[in-house]
Formats: structure tokens, C-alpha cells, sequence
């Protein structure tokens, strides 16, 4: 599976698991929810800083998004 399809479906599957819509979990980010629909689609290549964003509110490794 591409690395980018990777990272948005355990990004979306982390975040239904909080029961987090995308608008809620972009602002515990500190993204705007359009970027993070785009990731969760693999429409992005985000940057290995924004993964890091990602991650913590969710409460994971960077590195566990992407595996």
C-alpha cells in the first residue's frame, strides 16, 4: 500500500476511534480541516512536521501513523 494511503487510513481510523469528526481533530491538530480530509484521502504529501502534528493528539508515534 502507498505510504500516503497508509497514513491517511490509520489516520482516520485512529480518529473515529476518539469519535473525533475531521473539524474536531484539526483543531486539537492545529490544522485546518481541509488538509486533513486531503490527508485522509492521500490527496496530500505532508511533511514529516505535520505527521508529528498529527500524532499527538491522537496520542501515538509518528511513526505508528505510517505503518
Amino acid at each position: 500500500m502507498d505510504i500516503r494511503k497508509r497514513l491517511g487510513s490509520n489516520l482516520k481510523r485512529l480518529r473515529l476511534e476518539k469519535g473525533w469528526s475531521q473539524e474536531d481533530f484539526a483543531d486539537r491538530a492545529g490544522i485546518h480541516r481541509t488538509y486533513v480530509s486531503d490527508i485522509e484521502r492521500a490527496a496530500r504529501n505532508p511533511t514529516i512536521t505535520i505527521v508529528e502534528k498529527l500524532a499527538k493528539p491522537l496520542q501515538v508515534s509518528a511513526s505508528a501513523l505510517l505503518e
